[in-house]
C-alpha cells in the first residue's frame, strides 16, 4: 500500500469517525432539548421520556434541524407555552455543544 492510499484510508476513517460523532452528539441534544420542552410543556416522568424520544425521532424527517425545531414550535404553539424563536434556537444551540462535549469525554447515557 502506498503512502497515498494510506493517507487516504487514514482520511476515510477520520471522516466516519466524525460522522459518527456528530450523529451521536445531534441524538444526545435533541433527547436533552425534548427534556427541556417536556419540562416547559408540564410533561413529567415516563412522558418527558417519550416526549425526548419523539424529539430525536423528529430530527430523522430531513436534513438539518428545521424538522426539531418545527416540531418544537408546533407543540409549544398547540399548548400555549410562550417560548421564542429565539430561545428555541439559543437552547439547540447550548445544549449541542454541551452535547458534542459530553461526546467527546466519552460520556455514556447513563452517567449524567
Amino acid at each position: 500500500m502506498s503512502t497515498f492510499d494510506k493517507r487516504e484510508e487514514a482520511f476515510e476513517r477520520k471522516f466516519a469517525h466524525d460522522e459518527d460523532l456528530r450523529f451521536k452528539a445531534l441524538a444526545r441534544r435533541n433527547r436533552m432539548l425534548g427534556l427541556w420542552a417536556a419540562e416547559k410543556l408540564g410533561r413529567t416522568d415516563i412522558d418527558a421520556n417519550e416526549y425526548a424520544r419523539e424529539i430525536v425521532r423528529a430530527d430523522l424527517t430531513e436534513a438539518g434541524e428545521e424538522d426539531v425545531y418545527r416540531k418544537l414550535r408546533a407543540d409549544f404553539d398547540a399548548a400555549g407555552v410562550d417560548v421564542s424563536e429565539h430561545q428555541i434556537r439559543r437552547t439547540m444551540e447550548e445544549l449541542l455543544a454541551k452535547a458534542i462535549e459530553e461526546v467527546k469525554a466519552g460520556r455514556s447515557e447513563e452517567s449524567r
